[in-house]
């Protein structure tokens, strides 16, 4: 970078459920950014889809109310003609964008298609891993042919469930049995999530669900421990120490991961070292299996019964507060905030080099 500062674009809001969450993330984000070296452009998109730019800033906001860019800012068309800016002939006005969207048009692929088109640099997984790391369906297809071992499940879409939940319901029963977890099929953060013990609360499980996505994800459930890991890199990642979840309720839902601060994370997670690096590996390989870039993490159910590792999901996206897992299991491992965020802007500009340097005509 020399003695020019890298221009990094905050990109966060969202038209999300996960929108505070978004918000949150990005002021602890803005916060932990060296500006000796970095410049901050914040882009904040609202609940209703429409975006603002603000200043450029050579250093944090103070309160996370001023993320929302609710004094003089620019419109929607100025806002993205800074994104586009590379596509003028004059040159990009940020470097690298960093996309701190979670859940539905955030880190599904649609914003990362919009990087795509407008020829930027970004942070995170690439379109196609970040729509198989959005729908857990796709992904835990993915994660089977990848050899992956997982729980079982069932799903459906809301056309399906309209149509002939009665047939639906005897298919969960005699598959699954209960209890049962309803997930949407496409939100993170454990937004939407139930657990249902009978048929009554297994239907209200999946109207809940309903009124978040399209589609429902039904899954086993096991006994088990929660265990993280971090993954870090391009097409040869790392993996971190792996970080256990003990829940301050029956399940890691919203209210345990943002709200009430009461759920523990053990980092390192006390486990025996052959399993610690299974799930590392495991990582690795849940990684590649969706064709993860930037970072990822992966969450592991350890059943209690026979320390069997089970897949659950990975995030492409995974939070940035203070007391979000990915960066803590990263610190545990020698890595500090302020230079995993500099190793993730390295990580994108190396992927956008590669890219650019491939060919798009027949030439021979």
């Amino acid at each position: 970078m020399g003695n020019t500062k890298c221009t990094v674009g905050l990109v966060y809001g969202g038209k999300s459920g996960e929108h505070e969450v978004s918000l949150q993330t990005a002021f602890a984000v803005m916060n932990a950014f060296d500006y000796d070296k970095y410049e901050i452009i914040p882009f904040y998109i609202s609940k209703q889809g429409l975006w603002k730019v603000g200043e450029t800033l050579g250093a944090p906001y103070s309160r996370i109310e001023q993320l929302k860019l609710e004094g003089p800012a620019g419109d929607m068309g100025m806002a993205l003609n800074t994104v586009f800016s590379g596509l003028s002939g004059e040159g990009p006005i940020v470097d690298v964008m960093f996309p701190l969207l979670h859940g539905t048009n955030g880190e599904d692929g649609t914003i990362q298609g919009l990087f795509e088109m407008a020829n930027i640099p970004y942070i995170g997984a690439g379109v196609l891993a970040s729509a198989a790391g959005m729908d857990k369906v796709v992904m835990k297809k993915l994660f089977g042919e990848a050899g992956l071992e997982q729980c079982e499940y069932c799903y459906f879409s809301a056309a399906a469930w309209k149509r002939k939940s009665h047939e639906l319901i005897v298919g969960v029963e005699d598959k699954l049995g209960y209890p049962v977890f309803v997930k949407p099929a496409n939100l993170g953060s454990s937004v939407g999530i139930s657990k249902a013990s009978d048929k009554e609360s297994l239907i209200k499980a999946v109207e809940f669900a309903l009124r978040y996505d399209t589609k429902v994800i039904i899954e086993e459930f096991v006994d088990a421990r929660e265990v993280e890991v971090a993954v870090l890199g391009n097409e040869e990642p790392e993996a971190s120490v792996p970080g256990e979840i003990v829940s301050s309720g029956e399940y890691y839902d919203y209210a345990a991961k943002y709200i009430d601060g009461k759920s523990q994370m053990l980092i390192p997670a006390p486990l025996d070292p052959e399993v610690a690096d299974r799930l590392r590996e495991a990582a690795l390989q849940a990684f590649r299996a969706i064709e993860g870039s930037g970072i990822t993490r992966a969450d592991f159910f350890l059943r209690r019964s026979d320390n069997k590792i089970l897949i659950n999901e990975v995030n492409t996206m995974p939070g940035f507060t203070p007391f979000s897992m990915y960066p803590l299991l990263w610190r545990e491992t020698g890595v500090s905030y302020q230079s995993l965020l500099d190793r993730m802007v390295e990580l994108a500009l190396e992927r956008y080099q590669f890219r650019q340097s491939l060919k798009y005509d027949n030439e021979s």
